[in-house]
């Protein structure tokens, strides 16, 4: 695959991640009862918060969003359209928890692409991509004084993982852009799906004294 087609590919996944973490943001601040302001503020951050970490830890300034205004766009948009479209919505929540997974499961792998074409080792490449996934996430949570996402019983960070790792280990066995970006989003999608659904989770630490 041509590196025109592997930058065309990244940037249509990264554009839809971007609206998909917007929408994600704008939901929380419907369950806030924010005004539109407040819409477009947690729209905009929680969609491009995870890349804005990824450049500046690759020292890639300015960041991405600075030289492409058409993203910070696509946040507004998607937050104006959820602030009229979320009353609809009969369940906000779970809304805002099956686009959240979306957007998880997009930004592993761009943030992992994006990482590999900027020279990154492998492990550095992943974990741009985990970061990439969670932070706007994390943003959200914080801005809107809700519980971390991160720390929910459920599966979380390591669909990030399996994403990112999927992806990694198919570009390392050549087996194409549009293979290693598909199989990567559904390990990574599939895996955060069944842990809302089922409910999966790892073990977690118990203290001594508990």
């Amino acid at each position: 695959m041509t590196g025109l087609d592997l930058g065309s590919i990244i940037n249509w996944i990264g554009l839809f991640g971007i609206a998909v973490f917007a929408v994600s943001g704008s939901l929380e601040a419907a369950r806030k009862e924010m005004d539109i302001l407040g819409f477009l503020l947690i729209g905009s951050v929680t969609g491009l918060g995870g890349g804005t970490l990824r450049d500046l830890l690759l020292g890639a300034t300015p960041v991405y969003w600075v030289q492409r205004p058409e993203m910070v766009m696509i946040c507004l948009v998607a937050a104006v359209a959820t602030y009229f479209l979320a009353p609809y919505l009969t369940s906000r929540y779970r809304a805002l928890i099956w686009m959240d997974a979306i957007g998880l499961s997009t930004f592993c792998i761009t943030g992992t692409a994006i990482a590999l074409a900027q020279g990154a080792s492998p492990l550095i490449a992943v974990c741009m991509g985990v970061m990439s996934a969670t932070f706007g996430g994390i943003i959200r949570d914080v801005l809107c004084s809700e519980s971390l996402i991160l720390s929910s019983r459920e599966l979380y960070v390591t669909t990030a993982v399996a994403g990112a790792t999927t992806y990694l280990l198919l570009q390392m066995v050549h087996a194409g852009e549009t293979l290693s970006t598909i199989g990567a989003f559904i390990v990574g999608f599939g895996l955060r799906a069944a842990a809302i659904v089922f409910g999966l989770k790892l073990p977690q630490y118990q203290r001594p004294d508990g």
